[in-house]
């Protein structure tokens, strides 16, 4: 199969012919219909976060299932799935806790002694995010992946897989924003359009979006924001401070920087929250005003929007298609696999919201 493989950080993907190993007792092979391109493949190209190569990234996907392994009773050849990365065991303590967003369990990916998912004359290649999605087929173990209805479009469900999921699930599940309330989310990439969405969704009286490319503004509005700031011309923290009398009950930063990061907290309001769910680089130290605490302001982190996918992605469908969601919009660009560095390229000038690679088989 081809697949786009990352070598060196700092250099562009190549695709090359990749081997894909056959499906084990609990494992998943899936033909790839669409792939997201999201900051977070772009992190690992940058160096930004460490990463074993060779590699092939991608890991926001929808597609069809191929074959089954001999243990899988969830899904059959010719369902249709979104993957997420957010792999679960189900048994361990987080799981059992309810935080399966957070599963560790080294059983969901094949061990030492067994042959690699993905091999490349012989060698093992690395799987990126348990899915490398980057590629034409997926081999997933079973609880990587939530079977779909059949009437749903894949290039719009491949969103879902992880943008979608994480700004929604950052709104729904670990802010828990109630109705009525203020919100400011900073970046409106496929994240914080997500964020927005659910912001919107849940009932949030005022809804700030904050970026530095006007187009990204104007469509915040589209997707549920009430107010915009572009950050290029004035300080939005006192933007906001201004907007709601005194500051939000709760922010988000979709970036992944320490300034925004930084921004996020000194744009609450007391008792406020403010949840970072962009990916700040390894090393980075952010800096808080103590007394702020005083306040009862609070600080968290969110990883993949705290989701309980196979109950969350099928909701987000049905959002969609009863016209709350809106996904559409959300794709800038419909690309093949070749076009993976020019997405890259269209990410970081901000001129995107989200380019999605379409497979034909």
């Amino acid at each position: 199969m081809k697949a786009a493989v990352f070598r060196e950080v700092g250099q562009p993907l190549e695709v090359e012919e990749v081997s894909i190993s056959k499906p084990g007792p609990r494992e998943v092979l899936i033909r790839t219909a669409a792939a997201g391109v999201c900051h977070s493949d772009l992190h690992f190209v940058e160096g930004l976060y460490p990463a074993v190569t060779p590699m092939v990234l991608g890991h926001e996907s929808a597609g069809i299932v191929e074959q089954v392994g001999s243990s899988v009773i969830y899904v059959k050849p010719g369902d249709h799935v979104i993957t997420c990365l957010s792999v679960f065991c189900g048994h361990c303590e987080q799981c059992v806790t309810g935080h399966m967003s957070l599963c560790e369990n080294p059983e969901l990916r094949r061990g030492k002694d067994e042959q690699p998912r993905l091999m490349q004359d012989e060698k093992p290649m690395q799987q990126f995010a348990n899915l490398s999605s980057f590629a034409e087929q997926m081999l997933v173990h079973e609880h990587a992946i939530v079977k779909i209805r059949e009437d749903m479009p894949l290039d719009r469900a491949a969103l879902i897989g992880c943008g979608v999921t994480t700004g929604i699930g950052s709104v729904f599940h670990t802010a828990a924003v109630e109705p009525g309330s203020t919100v400011a989310v900073i970046g409106c990439g496929g994240v914080g359009l997500s964020c927005i969405n659910g912001a919107a969704l849940v009932g949030a009286g005022q809804i700030i979006a904050i970026d530095t490319v006007a187009s990204k503004l104007e469509l915040a509005k589209t997707f549920g924001a009430t107010d915009v700031i572009n950050a290029a011309d004035v300080d939005p923290v006192e933007q906001v401070k201004e907007l709601t009398n005194g500051g939000v009950q709760y922010s988000f930063e979709a970036i992944g920087l320490k300034t925004t990061a930084e921004q996020s907290f000194r744009m609450l309001r007391a008792g406020g929250t403010a949840t970072i769910i962009g990916m700040i680089p390894v090393g980075v130290k952010i800096e808080l005003t103590g007394s702020a605490f005083l306040q009862e302001k609070k600080i968290q982190g969110s990883n993949m929007g705290s989701n309980r996918f196979r109950i969350d992605m099928p909701r987000f469908i049905e959002f969609y298609l009863a016209g709350k969601l809106h996904l559409d919009e959300m794709i800038s660009k419909r690309i093949s696999l070749g076009d993976i560095n020019e997405a890259f390229v269209d990410m970081k000038s901000g001129s995107v919201a989200r380019s999605v690679i379409m497979f034909d088989h």
